[in-house]
């Protein structure tokens, strides 16, 4: 089981002059969805007897994430060299770090996005590269008869259910599980684990040129035009006034509760 993580630091410092970003190893580390996808590829590691491997992509600043996820329980970690500029090359620097070490995983947790205001793509291109099944976006994980049991987030405050097969690639929302609390013990055994690591090359040049970033316009929509030959009836028509009786308020007083519901009944059924 793979747990794939992204550093991230909520405070990183832009030089004004050049552009170039700083980080702090210590003051970043994995989002909140990164340390739940970690948190679940333990458990399920634990309950099918298997190993759980934290990977992530970046310089060699980034292995605190990865003695994080020691001291949280990960068995193993690697350090992927490679380029990680967008979901896609992130993806590619994964499938190749991976392969370059001869793991194939069964499974690979992942964050739905990084805490760094990501799009979420990883997962998604992961799945595609491994061939291997995708279930993102998921608030429950649990491992049933040997498969996965999992839960999934639809609009209108419904879930699904899914039986995920393996391989697979699953992404899991923050706050969908509680990080086990490091002990001392693990914490001071992994700052001095050395941690492995390996590089992949770029992918080469697609081909793909990118234009001038813009700010997101919505396309047109095709609207009709209000009848109406002069302007305040084409107002009219768009604001939809005066098309229903206005029923001006009134006070009453009732004399009794039984009074008073019979009014608002009758005032809700002359409304309906």
């Amino acid at each position: 089981m793979a747990a794939a993580l992204r550093f991230g630091d909520p405070r990183a410092a832009v030089d004004p002059l050049t552009g170039r970003v700083t980080t702090d190893s210590y003051a970043g580390g994995a989002g909140p969805a990164d340390r739940c996808a970690l948190e679940f590829a333990v458990r399920v590691a634990e309950e099918l007897g298997g190993r759980c491997l934290a990977v992530t992509v970046g310089p060699p600043t980034v292995e605190e994430v990865l003695r994080d996820a020691l001291a949280a329980g990960a068995d193993e970690v690697l350090r992927i060299d490679g380029p990680s500029g967008d979901g896609a090359a992130t993806a590619v620097s994964l499938c190749a770090g991976l392969a370059a070490t001869g793991v194939t995983p069964d499974l690979v947790m992942c964050g739905d996005r990084s805490a760094e205001r990501g799009t979420g793509s990883t997962p998604a291109f992961l799945a595609a590269l491994l061939g291997a099944a995708q279930a993102l976006g998921l608030t429950e994980l649990d491992v049933d008869d040997g498969g996965l049991r999992a839960v999934r987030r639809l609009d209108g405050g419904r879930r699904e259910v899914l039986d995920v097969p393996l391989p697979a690639v699953c992404s899991v929302e923050p706050g969908t599980a509680v990080p086990r609390r490091a002990p001392l013990r693990t914490v001071l055994a992994a700052r001095t684990r050395p941690v492995p690591s390996v590089t992949v090359p770029a992918s080469p040049d697609s081909g793909v040129r990118t234009g001038p970033v813009r700010p997101y316009r919505a396309r047109p929509r095709y609207l009709p035009a209000p009848a109406g030959d002069l302007p305040r009836d084409r107002l009219l028509a768009l604001t939809g006034a005066h098309t229903t009786p206005r029923v001006p308020p009134r006070l009453v007083a009732p004399g009794s509760p039984a009074e008073a519901a019979r009014l608002l009944l009758e005032h809700l059924r002359a409304r309906t």
